[in-house]
């Protein structure tokens, strides 16, 4: 019996997922990595912003020694909005699909070396 498989057009019709290779070509420094050590995420009208952000670690180290001797913390905490993303709601959706995969392939490996 001859192997059936259906084109990309069709799935798509149906509302099944078609995976694409998608290449991004980099504007600027967009290719250039950029460090980040906090997130926030907020949705208002439909839309995803996500922030990456950047607080010094020797001001987190800081805080850690606070906490830990009792003492008062901070109202609040400067750092530095390092990029601001929007997105839609349902690349947001492919985005925690995404981060799931990574998530479980670090466990694996992580379980892996037990």
């Amino acid at each position: 019996m001859p192997e059936q498989t259906e084109k990309p057009e069709k799935k798509a019709r149906e509302g099944k997922a078609v995976a694409l290779s998608v290449r991004l070509t980099p504007v600027g420094t967009s290719d250039q990595p950029v460090s980040a050590n906090h997130t926030t995420v907020s949705v208002a009208q439909g839309i995803a912003y996500l922030d990456f952000g950047f607080i010094e670690p020797a001001m987190l180290a800081g805080l850690a020694r606070i906490a830990r001797e009792g003492k008062a913390m901070p109202e609040k905490l400067e750092g530095k909005l390092v990029v601001r993303v929007a997105m839609g709601l349902d690349v947001l959706q492919r985005l925690d699909q995404q981060l799931q995969q990574v998530l479980v392939g670090l466990r694996g490996a992580k379980t892996a070396k037990q």
